[in-house]
This record gives C-alpha cells, structure tokens and sequence, in this order.
C-alpha cells in the first residue's frame, strides 16, 4: 500500500476517511508498527505537495484514538524510559523498536502541519509542547536522529506558522536550543574527515535541520518585532561563526552547502538590518564568499544564454584539459602556418576525449524512449504508453513539414531502441578493457547513470515493462538512484520485447507509409532499415499474425494504393541493374595482364629496386580441382641494401596509390548499394517461410502485377556479368566490394524458395534470363583473381549458391526442377568440387578467417555440395555413379567421410505426402555412444559431453568398466570365502617349482596380450597368475586391500562415465536425486569402500549386482515385485486364516501344542591339565606358565546324551499359539498337524483334529500358498511372453514406420536395408539434434515444420505405416492399373464414337424417309383439311 500510494498526489487526493481510520485502528488493534506510520506519512505529502485534506484527517483520528497510537515520553518516568532507549544500540537500528516508531510519529506530526495547516498546528501543540521539545533535544543523551524529528516538528508547528506564537520569540526556548546548536556545529566542524568513521546523521542534522531552523526564525517576519535579539547579540554572532565553519568541511555536498550558505546569508543580512556588530574578519569572509558565488552566478548565466541546452559531465581535470588550455592560451604566439595544425590537435584532442560522453547522452537518449511513460504525470495519454505511438504518427507529418532531417534522426532512433547497447550496463566485460578504454567506459557510464537519475528521479517507481507490455513491480521503496536509473536501461529489456512494443505502436504503417512515399534515398535507406531491425532476429511474435509481418500483409492486401509499395522497389532494382550495365565494363585482357604483371615483378632483378625486400612476401600454391583454387602463405626474410629499401618503399607507395584507385573505381554506386538493405528487407519479410508474403512479392492482384522475385533474380544475373555475355569470365565480375550483395541476393532468393514455395521455385528454375546458369556457375566455376586474396568469400558464395540450388528443389515430388539444374550442370566437376574441399580443409590461413560470423569452412561447403549432389542423384544415373567409391584413394577418402556424416529421413506432411530429407549429421551426435545406443533403444537420449573428449572416450567403455567392477566383485568375494579369517601372522611359503608356474604363466600371458592384442583368455591368466603372485609375496590382506583399492577406483571411472553419457553434470541436483540408475551406482560405490574401510563383508552385497546386469534375473524379481498388491493381499489373508486356526487351537487344542525341545548343557572349561587352552595371545600347553587371567572361557555347546527329550507346551498363550502356527505349520508339507500331538482316536476331540488339520492343510498349505506361487510363476511367464514379444517386434517391425518385415517381401528394398538406410532411428534422432541446435533463422522448410511439432511433442511427421520405396512400388503398379485402364478406356471410347456415328447416320436416314412421306401427304390432301394426327 505504501508503494502504491507513495508520490502519487491523485490517489492521495481521493482517499477516503475509512482507510485511514482503517490504518489507525490497526496501530491501536495490532500494536505500534512503523510500516503503518510510514503510510500515513506518504499520503500526507506526496511529490513534496502537502495534501491538507489528509491531513486533518490524520491529525483528527490520531487525537481521536489516543495513547493507543500517540506514544510520547512527557512525563518523568516515561522520559527516564526514553532516555534509556536512546543510550541503546540495539533500539536505534531495530525497526520494530518503541524509539524508532516514536520518531516517525513525531516526523509524522511535522508532516501534518507543513504548510502552514492552522488546524492541525493547534492539535500539535497540546501534543507536544515547546517545553518538552527543549528538553529532549538539550538533553545530553538525545541521539540526531530524535533530534531531527523534533527540531523539524518545532520549525512547521511553531515557527513556519500562519499565525504569530509569541512564545516562540519571547520565551528562552529558541536561545536554548540555539545553545545546543553551537555545541553539534562544533562538533561536527572538527570532525573527522574520514567517511568510514563520519556520523552522517549527525552531519545531516546540522547541515539541514538546524541550518533550515535557524533561517526560517530568522527570516520569519514575527522575528521583526521581538527585542530579544538585542540581548542575545553574543549567541547570534556565534551561530553565524560557526555556521561559517561548517561551511568550509570538505565533505558537503551540493545540496548540504546550498542550506549552510542559505543560513549565513540570512544571519549576515539580519546582522546588517540590525545593527549587530560582527568580527572584522568574519564579515570579509562572508563578504567574500558571497562575492565569489555573485561572479560564478553572473558567469553561469552568460553561459546559459549561449547554451539554451546544458550538458551535463563528469568534471574531471586531466593533463589533457590542461594541454587544451595551454595551448589556447599560447596559440597567438605562434605563426599563422602553425596555428591551424595547433587547433587541429586540439580539436582531435577534445574529440576523444568527449567522445564516451557524446556516446554516453545519446545512448541516454534510446534508453529514455524505452520508457517515456515514466516523464510524464500519472494518468496521461502519454503515461500510459502513447508517447511512442504519438512519436511515430508525428515522423509522418515531419516529412510532409520538409523536416527530413529530423525525420531521419527519429528513424534512427528507432533503430537504435532495437540495438542492445554493449557499450554500457552490465554487460561490459571490463576485465577485458585497456586502462584508457576502462577509463572512458567509467566516464560515459557515470554521465549515463547521472543524466537517467536526473530524467527519472521525479517520476514515481510505478513499473516496468516485462515480455509482452505486463507490469512488473520496479522494486523496493526508497532504492537508491542507481538502481533507479539502472533499471530504465536497454539492458534490461530483450530485443523480443522491444520489437513487440514497437510492432504494436503503429512501426508496421510508418514504414509502408514511407515507402510508399517514395521519398528521397537517405529516408528510404533508414526506413529500411528500421524494417530490418524490426524483422532482425528471426522473433517469433513479430512474424505470426499479429505481427509486423501480418501488419505489414494486411496494409498491402487492403490499400488500394499498394502497388506503389512494389513498384519502389522494383524501380529501385530496375535503376540498379541498368546502372550495372552501364558502368561495369571488364576487359576480357585484364586476367593475363595481372598474370603478367605479377611475374615480371616476381622476376625482376634486384638492382632495379622493385623486388621484395626485407618483410613479408606471400607465395600461393593453388589447385584447380574443381575449380576451387586454395593457397597457403610463406613468410620469408631477407636482408638488403638500404638503397633497395628505399626503391622497395617507393615501390611500395606506387602499389598502394594504385590499389587505392582500384578500389575507387570498384566501389559501388549509392543506387548499387541500396539494394543491400532492400534485398535484406525483402528476405525478412518472407522470414520464417511466410507463404502469404512469398506469393505477393511475386504476384500482386494489380492491373499490372510486378514479380520481384524474378526481378531479384535479374539483378544477381546483371550484377554477375552474364548480360553482357561474359559468363564464363565470372571472377572479373565479382570483387571483394560486390561479393556481400551478390551474397545477400542468394540468400534472399533462397527465402523466397523455402517453405516451400512451388511457384517460386519455378520462377526462378524456369525464367528466361541466366539467372540459374550464374548460381550453378558460382558454384563450379572458378573465381578469380578474389580466390587469391578470400578465399573464405569465395567458399561463402559456393555455400550460398549451394543452398540456393537445394532451395529450388525443396519438397518437391516432380523431377522438372532438378532437369533443369542437371541440364547445365557437369556432374563430374560437381563430384570433384565436393572433393577438393574436403583435401583442403587445412590450407586456408588463419589469418584469412577475420570475421566470425563467416561459418563457411572448405570442408561444410564441400559437405553442402554433397547433399546437393545426393539430392540430385536421384534424378541422374551418371552423377549416383559419380558418387560411390571408384577405387582412387583420394577421392574415396572425402566421399567415406561425407557419407559417414550424411544422414537421410523420411517425413510425412500434414497433407500426408511423404518427403525425404537429406541433412548432415550434427557434430553432437558424434559423441552418443554405442553404450547409450544399446541400453537405451526405445527412447531418444542426448548426450551432452561432447566439449570434453577424454569424457567421451570413457564414457563410450562403460560397459568395460561396469564388467571389471563385477569382476573385482567376485574375486574379492572368493577370497574372502575361502580364507576369512585371514591369518597372516606368517607368509605362506610356495614351492619352487609352483611359483617358477605362477612366474611363466604371468610373462606368458602378458607377452601374448601385447603381441597379440587384446585376448579375453590371456588378459584373465595374466590376472590370475598376478593375484597369485602378490598373494604368496605380500600376503593375503594386502592383496585384498589392493583389489579393494582398484575396484574402488575403477566404480568412480563408471560413475563419471555415467554422469558424462546421462548429462548430469549439467541436471540441477533435483533431478539428479530422482535418477534411480544414478543412486543406485552411488550406492554401489559406498559398499566399495565399506567394504575397504569397515568390514570385508560389505564385498558380498556387491554380488546383488548379478540382479541388476542380467535381465533374466530381473525378470525373476519382477515376476514378485509386478504383482506384488495381489501377493501381498494374498498373504494377507493367509496370515488371517492362520489367525484363526490359532485361535481354535488355542480354544480346543492347547494341549496338542507339545513339542520337543533339546536342552543346552553349558561345559565351562577351567581347569589347565593336558588339554590345550585358548588365550588371548594364542594358545598355551600344558607346561606353559599360563596365568588365570590369561585363560579365556570357552562355551562349549553340547547335548545331554543321557536325558530323554523334553515336550514343552507352545500354546500357553494366543501369540504362542500363532508364532507357533505360523513357524511350523507353514515349513511343514502337512501342515500344522505334522507338529501337533498325534491324538488317540478314543479321545473324544479326535475328530475335530482331524477337522483341524485336514482343514488347515487344504486352506494354508494347497490353496493360499499355491496362490501366491501361482501368481509368481504367472507374472514370470508373462513378463518372458512379454521379452519375446518386445525382441520379435524389434527385430521384425520397423522402429519409426511400424511396418513389418513382412511388408518388404519381394520388394526392391530388402527390410534390412530400410531399417539401416530409410527409416534409421538413430538418423531420425540426429535430425531432432539438428532442429534443436540449428538457428532458426536457417531452417528450410521441412526443418521448420518438423521443429514446431517436436517442440510441441507430436509424432505426426513420422511415417506411421508408409515407407517411400513402398509408395513408389505401389505408385507404379496403380500406374500400370491406370494405364490398363486407360486402353481399355479409349477403345470403349471409340467403339462408342462408332456407335455414335452409325446411330447419328441412322437418324439422319430416318429423318429424310419422313420428310418424304410428309411431303407425299401433302400433295395427296391438298384439298382436304389438315388433320393434326399424333
């Protein structure tokens, strides 16, 4: 509530009396709470307003409830109280202290009657008289703090006051008070200067509290007419002495040295007006000083008319500052040739050093406009975001105003909101900077800091913008101003965001608008390019359908003037193209004279000072194959004379000036180059495969409709060379200035294509120009001389031109496309290009690869051309051979690579066509093991160890290590099995000739594993025969502990392994505690080292692990643990049953439960005779001298072998009697009548014992336990069922299609060769990595769709039940049915025509018989009426 209503005037305004007769009456109910005080102190003042209606209302119900709520120390006891509190450290930082709520109250209470409030003055003063106030702020306990609060409630209540208090000005108090003044100006004035150890509070006090005081008694006019200043002259002049001491502490700040001088200049002038007299010195200091600030005034003001803006910056005085002033200060003294070199370093100078600080305010500028709402008051048009809207909607009317300049500036702007600034905020590395760049980082952070507190330090801590324009609570009240500014920075927000925000302010319109303007080129550039920035990022929200997209697509689809849209940047192309073909001219001579000229200089003699001399030289070695030429630089040193030196560096500047005016002569033409951005526009928006905005970019429904895509095409086959007919000469086209634009217009051609976009794709395949001849001959040809030079430019093109070609024939199922590419296209070469890159992937420098962003290596576009080649493959016989191994090693090596690293998928769309895809497999992949492969089979797993390859090279041996541990296992277990307890008070001595066998056998078998390799039997005799060893030469114990030692080891290798191959590494701890298969190798590995550190028992838990490795034992405990409810209730009830027949035994057969037991007879052994007794050291004979403490007891377990067994009743007691029933009735096949007393028949319970048994045998022994082993044996049945079933299905079904094996009889594609090739599941699982690593910027069409259904985890793009190969059998064998059915048609067709033809002719017959008989009639009755007959 604080929060809300803090610095808001409205809400304080429209309070109504119940809340704060609500928050009084939760003080008097729920106890004196500061946070409730501090609430009403922020509605009583809000924006440094007094808000006089919260204020009486206040001030009335606090009067109304009373000692509840009005804690004050008046009397003595209650002061002695406050005393003591105020002596207590711990109660003036408690919050929750009676000190602390006190002095808000009293602050409270000052509040109430700022500005001059006559009603609630006179509430306070019988509240808190003067006489009170003197007494604690005099006291020489009182802390700042309370003194603060008091003195600040005696000036608003008491002095700053509407109507006279005579008691004020007549009265000692105000003397007094000034007494205590004095003494806290002393002590501040001679405090130390060291801020760790300053008293702040004290300090604040003195310079604002009683610095405000002291000038508002004084400079109230009631002060006028009293005459008690003229009796207290002495204590005046010493308030203005020591108010001058304060004045000059070092430590005041701006706003503390505003408040002292304020004060001394009131004393000074009362002084004057009085007729005080003040000390000769003390009057020409202040006279002093008062000159200095009329002269900085007047100068400020000057300055301030000159400079309608101020700019505010870090003072900091430098050398540098100083070199400024120096050298102005002495420039007239120089001649006039040196006075302009002098200002010019000077202004260098000043450049960059102001350079952070212009960067700095303009960077402040875009971080303003991120949040505008912030600057404006509550409740505005503006504050609740309409301030960009209003923004965007005024840069349409500059440009009608003819303020292009301003229209440009707002542009770009905008553009900037979209750059997260690197340059400032938290995301500085500064560990990375220079001293100078860390220096002038500080500088522009601290201006940037200081102009966001400055602009923001009014506006209240409402809210920021969070995602999609939702609020999110700013933070705490009171935070300090960096974290008020912090918080309005770019850094703060995603790009995501602010493009949304934009989106939804209206950016989509002005743009169209713009464009449509057709407007001069500068306006055009930055609108474009504020619509890149827009699109930049590949932002999901902006490009669905309430995006900028969407709203761009909606404007054209409705205006009806849209076509000017399109026709801009068709002219723009248009313009270009023709400005290409009119300015670019190469020579078909220039090639060879660069040939010629290079050698004559690599020739020449060394007198004729043109050869290379001392530095560096570069030497290119270049290979052709394929048309692909690489270098490789050599560095070589030589030393000559100093008169080549100079030849060489006159040799030097000529080259220089001449690769200068080449570089002039080959830049591009501002209409050139503006395609750039247009072509990169125009990729965005058909960004992310908008179908809808592909269409229209070629077809508009206009009168005349204007194909862009086609004319984005002319333009790359213009700016390429092939209509000037000079296609085979390419690379003297292409140059290091046009080779981005060439490469933008391939990516832009490429977006347009995927999605896919049939028309488009067939726009380009098929159109007229040689549009699709230049980008197959990017990709074959060579081109040069820029090979020569960048090479990496020349590898992005072919990677380009590569994707553009695959783009074309995306998701197609017709061959026209690829015919059309294969027609121009040498398959050989293409196969050798491929090659070529994959030899030379180490022969481009690293020196070459200055751009990061460049991701196109010699070996990925070697990797590109080959998927392209697969694709193509399917629709050329010769290009398929091309592409198998022909027996050249060399060539042979980079098509087993590539095909290594080539994965192919089947998919199937929503309109369930199927699509085959061919993809490189991600370099992630890499690192899923054959171990994952094999235990995890039904389910995909990534693993994530791939930065690490000694993680992976364990982790792929996890089954090795998993089988050593269970081995060590064993061994250790036989050991202890066969020797526990060890005795190793001696060594046990061998036989020569046995250990000469043990030696021979442990060479033997190591000699064979290293010559052989590795040999299961020979690694297991070389272990034996090595175990044997240290036991017979160390003892038995050490070798155990030693095998102890390395299981241990060998675990801790398996359990990294595992954590590496699951990703644990990277898991939070939560998840990482639920992983069963985790904790349980924890576990495993305390028993490891239980068992060598505590007891050699733990060893046998380990053999458990037999359960866990064989799934035939697991299935053993499964067949319990799968129906373990049914067993248990099964168990249940027998235990029930037995509880009965308990209970009847107990009943009617306690007699019966006789069983016999066998006595122990205790022997205690104490006499020392003949026999051998066991001490504690060992043992001792009969004529050893063993002491009777020596001799330990034994027990010796012995049966009487004289008595007669003994029967002892079982049955005393009802849990005898179920113990008893329990124990033996259930171990015994019978029953429990096995055990009972065998009855005579004559007794009269004879029969119901027979009752008994029969009925206990039946139930118990037959039908429950039978139960329980039946539903055992069941579960064990199914689940074997259950294994057979998975491995029949797995071995004969297929993972991804579900097709079986079956469905692959007499077929062309075996069933083997589907699962390994169409549908492998491991593929399926690399094509998922690549979606989920791959930027989605990239995606081809079908990346796009299968990413969106894997994110939403639908299966729908598997091919359930369909195979390609199937379809295409399928396919043909309807189309013979088809075409059966098509003969058999056309002859019933013409049979039918035949019939046609006879009947036609027939009734043509017919008709003229009957126009003859008619006629006849006619003539017979031409005198008879005519009558009609039917």
């Amino acid at each position: 509530m604080t929060a809300i209503f803090q610095d808001n005037t409205v809400l304080c305004n429209d309070i109504s009396e119940a809340v704060v007769q609500h928050f009084v009456h939760c003080i008097e109910t729920h106890g004196r709470h500061v946070p409730y005080i501090k609430f009403l102190q922020n509605i009583v003042k809000a924006e440094n307003k007094y808000i006089k209606k919260c204020q009486d209302m206040v001030m009335a119900e606090l009067v109304n409830v009373g000692e509840e709520v009005l804690l004050f120390y008046n009397d003595r006891s209650s002061f002695n109280v406050f005393t003591e509190l105020m002596r207590s450290e711990r109660h003036r930082t408690d919050a929750a202290s009676p000190l602390i709520y006190h002095i808000n109250l009293v602050q409270l209470l000052a509040l109430c009657t700022e500005g001059k409030n006559v009603y609630t003055e006179i509430k306070c003063h019988s509240l808190l008289p003067l006489d009170d106030i003197v007494r604690v702020v005099t006291h020489q306990d009182c802390i700042p703090e309370v003194k603060a609060a008091y003195i600040n409630f005696l000036n608003h209540c008491y002095i700053d006051t509407e109507v006279e208090m005579k008691e004020i000005y007549t009265s000692p108090h105000m003397w007094n008070l000034f007494q205590n003044f004095l003494e806290d100006m002393g002590r501040v004035s001679t405090a130390t200067t060291d801020r760790k150890h300053a008293d702040i509070a004290l300090e604040n006090y003195v310079t604002e509290t009683v610095m405000n005081v002291i000038y508002t008694f004084f400079s109230s006019p009631f002060s006028d007419q009293t005459t008690a200043l003229q009796a207290r002259q002495p204590v005046f002049v010493k308030l203005l002495q020591g108010a001058f001491r304060v004045s000059d502490c070092p430590w005041l700040s701006g706003s503390q040295k505003y408040h002292v001088e304020t004060c001394i200049k009131t004393l000074a002038d009362i002084a004057k007006t009085r007729g005080i007299a003040i000390p000769v010195d003390l009057d020409s200091q202040v006279s002093i000083m008062f000159e200095k600030a009329q002269i900085v005034a007047k100068q400020a003001k000057q300055w301030m008319s000159v400079r309608s803006n101020k700019r505010e910056s870090v003072a900091s005085v430098s050398r540098d500052y100083r070199n400024i002033i120096e050298g102005l200060q002495g420039i007239s003294c120089l001649p006039e040739e040196e006075v302009e070199e002098v200002i010019q370093e000077i202004v260098e100078l000043l450049e960059d050093r102001l350079r952070p600080l212009v960067q700095a305010e303009l960077s402040v500028l875009v971080d303003v406009l991120h949040f505008p709402e912030h600057l404006f008051p509550a409740g505005t048009k503006c504050e609740i975001g309409g301030f960009i809207s209003r923004l965007i909607g005024h840069t349409k009317c500059l440009l009608e105003e003819k303020e292009e300049k301003l229209c440009i500036k707002v542009l770009q702007t905008l553009r900037e909101m979209m750059t997260v600034d690197n340059d400032y905020g938290d995301k500085v590395d500064v560990k990375t900077l220079g001293k100078k760049e860390l220096d002038d980082h500080r500088r522009g952070e601290a201006l940037r800091q200081c102009l966001l507190t400055k602009y923001y330090e009014k506006a209240p801590m409402r809210g920021q913008r969070d995602g999609g324009n939702k609020l999110a609570l700013s933070g705490r009240p009171g935070a300090d101003n960096n974290s008020r500014s912090s918080m309005f920075g770019r850094e703060r927000m995603s790009l995501y965001d602010i493009q949304c925000h934009l989106a939804k302010e209206g950016a989509a319109d002005l743009i169209v608008d713009l464009i449509m303007k057709e407007t001069n080129s500068k306006i055009f550039q930055e609108t474009v390019e504020l619509g890149i920035a827009l699109l930049e990022g590949g932002n999901p929200v902006i490009q669905l359908q309430s995006s900028f997209q969407r709203s761009v697509y909606n404007r054209l689809l409705k205006d009806k003037n849209s076509d000017v849209f399109f026709k801009v940047f068709y002219n723009k192309m248009f313009k270009a193209s023709e400005e290409i073909k009119s300015t670019v001219t190469v020579n078909t001579s220039d090639g060879e004279k660069r040939s010629d000229e290079q050698k004559e200089l690599q020739t020449k003699d060394a007198t004729g000072g043109l050869k290379r001399g001392r530095g560096r030289r570069q030497e290119y070695e270049e290979d052709s194959v394929g048309g692909i030429k690489f270098k490789t630089r050599q560095n070589k040193q030589s030393e000559e004379p100093d008169d080549l030196q100079r030849g060489h560096v006159a040799g030097q500047e000529d080259a220089v000036d001449k690769q200068t005016k080449e570089k002039e002569d080959k830049k591009l033409t501002p209409n050139v180059a503006m395609m750039r951005p247009i072509l990169r526009f125009l990729q965005l928006l058909c960004e992310n495969h908008n179908r809808e905005l592909q269409n229209l970019l070629r077809n508009q429904s206009h009168t005349k409709s204007l194909n862009l895509v086609c004319e984005t095409l002319q333009f790359l086959d213009c700016i390429c060379g092939s209509t000037t007919g000079g296609l085979g000469l390419l690379g003297l086209y292409i140059n290091e200035t046009n080779v981005d634009l060439i490469n933008q217009a391939l990516s832009s051609l490429t977006e347009y294509c995927q999605g896919p976009c049939h028309e488009n794709q067939n726009a380009i395949a098929l159109h007229e120009s040689n549009g699709i001849d230049i980008i197959i001959a990017l990709l074959l040809n060579d081109i040069m001389p820029l090979g020569k030079h960048r090479m990496d430019l020349v590898l992005e093109l072919k990677n380009n031109a590569s994707k553009l070609l695959l783009a074309i024939m995306e998701s197609r199922h017709d061959s026209e496309n690829a015919e059309r590419i294969l027609y121009s296209m040498n398959s050989k070469q293409l196969v050798d290009i491929a090659k070529n890159a994959f030899h030379q992937e180490d022969s481009v420098n690293d020196d070459e690869e200055d751009d990061e962003e460049r991701e196109a290596s010699p070996k990925a576009v070697g990797h590109n051309i080959y998927i392209l080649a697969t694709q193509l493959a399917l629709h050329n016989k010769e290009l398929a051979n091309h592409l198998k191994p022909s027996g050249d090693l060399w060539g042979d090596q980079a098509l087993e690579f590539y095909e290594k690293h080539t994965a192919q998928i089947e998919i199937s769309r929503q309109d369930r066509t199927m699509e085959r895809i061919v993809f490189p497999i991600p370099e992630i992949c890499e690192y899923l093991t054959e171990e994952t492969k094999v235990k995890i089979y039904a389910t995909a797993e990534r693993d994530e160890q791939g930065t690490n390859p000694y993680l992976s090279w364990f982790s792929s041996h996890m089954s090795l290590w998993s089988s050593i541990t269970f081995n060590f296992a064993v061994l250790i277990n036989l050991m202890v099995a066969f020797f526990y307890p060890f005795d190793d008070t001696k060594k046990n001595e061998l036989d020569p000739r046995l250990s000469w066998l043990v030696w021979t056998a442990m060479f033997g078998s190591l000699t064979l594993v290293i010559t052989v390799g590795v040999n299961p039997s020979a690694i297991r005799t070389l272990i034996a025969s090595t175990i044997l060893r240290f036991i017979f030469s160390f003892g038995l114990e050490p070798t155990l502990w030693l095998l102890g030692a390395l299981n241990v080891i060998n675990k801790g290798i398996f359990l990294i392994s595992l954590m590496g191959n699951r990703g644990t590494f990277t898991k939070p701890w939560q998840q990482v505690l639920t992983d069963f298969e985790f904790m349980y190798h924890i576990l495993y590995l305390l028993l490891c080292v239980f068992g060598l550190c505590v007891h050699e028992f733990a060893y046998s838990l380990l053999l458990l692990d037999v359960v866990y490795r064989e799934e035939t034992l697991s299935n053993v405990i499964k067949s319990v643990t799968r129906n373990g409810r049914s067993i248990v209730l099964t168990a249940i009830l027998a235990v029930i049953l037995i509880y009965l027949f308990s209970i009847l035994g107990f009943l009617f057969f306690q007699d019966d439960f006789l069983m016999e037991i066998e006595p122990v007879k205790i022997v205690q052994h104490t006499d020392i005779g003949p026999t051998v007794l066991q001490t504690a050291a060992g043992s001792c004979s009969a004529d050893a001298n063993c002491t009777e403490s020596e001799t330990v007891r034994t027990t010796v377990h012995a049966v009487a072998e004289k008595d007669e067994p003994v029967q002892r009743r079982v049955c005393e007691s009802l849990i005898m009697c179920i113990i008893t029933a329990v124990n033996e009735g259930l171990r015994n096949g019978g029953g429990i009548g096995d055990v009972l007393r065998k009855p005579d028949i004559k007794e009269p319970f004879f029969v119901a014992r027979v009752v008994y048994d029969m009925l206990f045998f039946f139930i118990i022994i037959i039908i429950v336990l039978n139960l329980i082993f039946g539903v055992i044996i069941d579960t064990f049945a199914d689940l074997r069922s259950e294994k057979q079933n998975k491995e029949e299905i797995l071995k004969n079904t297929c993972f991804i299609c579900g097709l079986n094996r079956s469905a692959f009889d007499n077929k062309t594609v075996s069933f083997e060769e589907h699962i390994n090739g169409e549908h492998n599941m491991w593929h399926y699982l690399n094509f998922i990595v690549l979606v989920i690593v791959k930027k989605k910027t990239e995606f081809t069409g079908p990346e796009s769709y299968v990413y969106e259904l894997v994110k939403d985890k639908n299966l729908d793009w598997f091919p359930r039940m369909r195979a390609m190969s199937l379809v295409a059998e399928d396919s043909e064998g309807e189309q013979n049915e088809i075409r059966n059915l098509h003969a058999t048609l056309d002859s019933t067709n013409r049979l039918v025509k035949n019939l046609t033809k006879q009947l036609t002719e027939l009734r043509e017959q017919m008709t003229e018989q009957r126009k003859q008989k008619q006629r006849k009639g006619f003539l017979h009755s031409a005198t008879v009426p005519n009558v009609m007959t039917m």
